[in-house]
């Protein structure tokens, strides 16, 4: 119901979702049919379906290393994520991770519901990583081993500083930052970028998730689990904890704004890594989840909702983000959209309204400077929609009942699934246009 209303709401999404829905069962369809492989594939579906969409249009040697980095990452993720695990038991395997991997008889019970799947499995996951080229062994060895390490020294260390919160973001993301950039160059198809720029991406996008998630973290049980800084939360709170409590409203907010204002000193490093990629494909694997993170961080920005339950873009822009991501003068577009936003937000009252208007400054003149904003569809600046919500909601109908009409009729048809996508593409994106655009 909740989708529907913001279809009714928003009914230019309606194309993209649509679009989105068919590309995902497609990607679906692509597992392939050796054991460990289709276990990989399957189980990367499942722990992350909007990386497993992005990842699927990566040439298939880059595309499996991707894959199988992404799983062994997720794999001691999910060791140093389980709270119920003790430090003395957690900490050893977090620093041998790298030479578990080598191990196609190695795994290990902890986790929960499909991440629990996949260490109780993980052996597929090591089969699969032992059929990868050399370089593509060596690059995700070496950044499971350095993350491994990292992890486990913040098991048993505060983050205190903001220096800290850098240090513990580079272990947990900035590595594969610098992880994927050593996978593009291995297959030939970017140069090497800088250390400096490739732990920014992945900072950036570590931040975001941080900030997004407090309330899940602070919650988790049997023991909370505390990234935001202190350095950053004590000039606001006695506790970090007392920052969801409604009486703490005000001062939860300006330390929210405190935290995006930090994330956002990396997205001049992020479109320089961006600008220099040259492989289309890599190019969207690295821009569309960019794109979101800025999104995120507009919606968090300023709102007390992150400390009260889950703030998230709707689908539908996810959809639209996922489908007009194809050049660099749309990730200016969509950086410089979002940035807007987010400054329309801030109150002068702000503590750290200032420093926060001049981080947003910079981005909006870098996408300025780009000369890539003339022609681009806005995420944000809409004229009011000219559409009939009878009609809205009979296209949502009809389209439900093709999907199902083709998921269950498909095998019968002589010509591919490819081929009635393109058509069904084609029929909506004119059905679409006529009555809401």
């Amino acid at each position: 119901m909740a989708n529907l209303r913001a279809i009714f709401k928003h009914p230019e999404d309606l194309y993209p979702m649509v679009k989105l829905k068919l590309a995902a069962r497609q990607a679906e369809k692509q597992i392939p049919a050796e054991p460990h492989w289709a276990f990989c594939y399957s189980m990367l579906h499942k722990v992350s379906r909007s990386f497993a969409l992005v990842i699927q249009q990566l040439d298939t040697d880059l595309r499996d290393a991707v894959c199988i980095f992404y799983l062994v990452l997720r794999a001691l993720d999910t060791v140093e994520d389980d709270t119920s695990i003790e430090a003395e038991v957690k900490v050893p395997i977090l620093k041998a991770f790298h030479r578990h991997i080598y191990n196609s008889e190695w795994h290990f019970s902890c986790g929960t519901k499909d991440y629990k799947v996949l260490m109780d499995e993980f052996h597929h996951v090591s089969v699969a990583f032992l059929e990868l080229g050399k370089g593509y062994q060596e690059a995700i060895e070496n950044i499971t081993m350095r993350m491994g390490e990292g992890m486990a020294k913040f098991i048993c260390k505060e983050v205190e500083t903001v220096d800290d919160y850098d240090e513990y973001c580079h272990y947990v993301a900035g590595l594969v930052g610098l992880g994927l950039s050593k996978l593009f160059h291995a297959s030939g198809k970017e140069d090497l970028a800088s250390d400096s720029i490739s732990n920014s991406m992945g900072l950036f996008l570590q931040k975001t998730n941080i900030i997004r998630d407090y309330l899940e973290d602070i919650n988790e049980i049997p023991k909370s689990r505390m990234f935001w800084p202190r350095e950053i939360w004590s000039k606001y709170a006695n506790k970090l904890e007392d920052l969801k409590y409604e009486e703490n409203s005000v001062k939860s907010v300006h330390c929210l704004n405190d935290m995006v204002t930090n994330a956002l000193t990396h997205v001049e490093d992020c479109l320089k890594y961006m600008l220099a990629l040259r492989d289309p494909a890599i190019f969207r694997f690295c821009a569309i989840p960019q794109i979101m993170a800025i999104g995120t961080l507009a919606l968090c920005y300023n709102n007390i909702h992150v400390f009260r339950g889950v703030v998230k873009m709707r689908r539908g822009l996810t959809a639209k983000v996922i489908d007009r991501t194809k050049t660099m003068s749309d990730v200016y577009g969509a950086f410089y959209d979002f940035s807007l936003m987010l400054k329309s937000k801030v109150d002068d009252a702000d503590p750290n309204a200032r420093k926060t208007k001049d981080n947003l400054e910079k981005i909006l003149k870098l996408c300025r400077d780009s000369g890539a904003l003339g022609q681009r569809n806005s995420y944000i600046i809409q004229s009011k929609p000219r559409y009939n919500a009878t009609l809205i909601a009979a296209i949502f109908i009809i389209i439900a009942i093709l999907l199902a009409f083709l998921s269950t009729t498909r095998p019968t048809y002589n010509m591919c699934w490819e081929e009635i996508q393109q058509i069904f593409e084609a029929r909506m994106c004119h059905v679409v246009c006529s009555y809401v655009v």
